[in-house]
């Protein structure tokens, strides 16, 4: 064992490091393709443990790389083998609940489906609703600034965070709690926004304070398909006008939809492109709204119009399973490709958003750009907030294809920025989209705020010890 590994051990104790090769590997991968390598892997269980290790690390020149689930895309939570997987896992206590105040204070290993469970026993809930809610963490989210189906009407995580305690990568490893218990808080700069959303570049997080609020008293859904993506469309802004209070709106492309169906053959079908809208309404108004999202769905030409009085009944129904099985299908479509066992697919999800108005066209651009490349492509996304997801997938020893990948993803962002868009909605820039940032501030020749992002993270982390290589381009 190596000095370092000595030194861990002896700053946490055995159960708090691992150094293992195997357990290293295991936590040096995030949920999709990216890997590397790391030293150890650390268990804090308290703010101290976190400070021992990041005192440590500042004195030896040691990379610190945070991690919750690591159920991120881009490449965010991967170390390289210069440093330290800090895994937040075990720091997973609900502190407080004030139903009075509409907060809750957490540590960041609480997964973010635990704590709607403890909620939901109130009739509260914490809004945030990535795909990946069963195993995403807080501390991930808040790094993330995660967002989901809800973010129509909720917005993503830095609409929900009123403060943090966070340590910071610096000799004494400071401890700074910022932000409060209250919704309004005017004290100087906002330094709770700048670290969510900052991809555990700035600090390491380990308590939220969260607002939460009531969860619907009941829900009304509606499903169908559309031949033409104009007709889906006309039916958004006509559910959009009509004032009533949408939860979620989701979408899925004619040809996504059929791929899904013939590989997951759920409840419902039917041609063309799916419409998912979720309406929040009270127990007395469930039918009126459901009949007159129904009569909308079908003024604007809808088929197989499926209409559910609340969650129980939806899920039963199965409206949401096309929705969520558009990874995992693309996911059996990639296996299906692959020639033989040894091959590896390399998938790879998008992360635009457009606003919700040049949506047709941002749909017709993708499948121009899916052809021109020939990738393989499904799409679905959040409509109601112009937030797509594409998702592609070539073989991982398909050296023409690996070559062109970089410019498919950056066709996709100069797609999104040309429509008034950006290039990364909620899931980060981690590695993948470094370039894309630097298109996206060339184009609103704003480019100087890159200069002072990377002026914010020296101030933060003079010795760049942070997840270093993330998020910020280097030039």
């Amino acid at each position: 064992m190596s000095d370092i590994l000595k030194d861990l051990v002896k700053i946490l104790g055995n159960d708090k490091v691992a150094v293992d090769p195997l357990t290293i590997k295991l936590y040096s991968k995030n949920a999709v393709y990216y890997e590397g390598n790391a030293l150890a892997v650390v268990f804090p269980e308290t703010t101290d443990d976190v400070r021992r290790v990041v005192k440590y690390a500042y004195q030896n020149n040691l990379k610190i790389y945070p991690q919750g689930s690591a159920s991120e895309i881009v490449g965010s939570t991967t170390p390289r083998k210069d440093g330290i997987v800090m895994n937040f896992m075990r720091m997973r206590k609900v502190k407080e609940v004030s139903y009075v105040d509409s907060y809750v204070v957490v540590e960041p290993g609480v997964r973010l489906i635990e704590l709607n469970n403890i909620l939901s026993r109130n009739g509260y809930m914490f809004p945030i609703d990535p795909a990946s809610v069963k195993s995403a963490t807080v501390g991930g989210a808040v790094n993330s600034g995660s967002g989901g189906m809800m973010g129509a009407k909720y917005g993503t995580m830095k609409d929900w965070v009123l403060g943090l305690e966070v340590v910071l990568p610096d000799e004494e490893a400071t401890v700074l709690k910022l932000g409060g218990k209250t919704t309004k808080n005017r004290e100087g700069y906002d330094l709770v926004r700048l670290i969510v959303g900052s991809e555990g570049t700035l600090a390491l997080v380990t308590e939220a304070i969260l607002r939460i609020t009531l969860a619907p008293e009941r829900v009304v859904t509606v499903t169908g398909f559309f031949r033409e993506l104009e007709d889906l469309m006309r039916c958004v802004v006509e559910i959009k006008k009509s004032k009533l209070d949408v939860l979620i709106m989701e979408f899925v492309d004619d040809v996504t939809a059929k791929i899904t169906i013939d590989t997951i053959k759920p409840k419902i079908a039917g041609e063309g492109h799916l419409l998912i809208t979720s309406v929040s309404t009270v127990d007395e108004a469930a039918s009126r709204v459901k009949d007159k999202l129904v009569d909308l769905y079908a003024g604007s030409g809808a088929t197989n119009v499926v209409a559910a009085e609340s969650m129980g009944e939806a899920e039963a129904l199965g409206i949401f399973e096309i929705r969520r099985n558009l990874y995992p299908a693309t996911i059996k479509m990639a296996s299906l490709s692959l020639r033989d066992d040894e091959e590896k697919p390399y998938i790879f999800v998008e992360d635009i958003s457009v606003p919700p108005s040049r949506l047709i066209e941002a749909v017709k651009r993708l499948r121009e750009i899916s052809e021109k490349y020939d990738f393989p492509m499904t799409l679905g996304g959040h409509v109601g907030d112009g937030n797509l997801h594409p998702v592609v997938w070539i073989r991982e020893g398909d050296k023409d294809k690996m070559e062109q990948f970089n410019n498919f993803v950056l066709d996709i962002m100069r797609m999104a920025i040309e429509l008034g868009g950006v290039i990364s909605s909620e899931h980060g820039v981690g590695k993948v989209k470094k370039d894309g940032l630097v298109l996206s501030f060339k184009a609103r020749n704003s480019i100087k705020a890159l200069s002072i992002m990377r002026q914010i993270k020296r101030i933060f982390d003079p010795k760049n010890i942070l997840n270093p290589d993330k998020m910020l381009p280097s030039v």
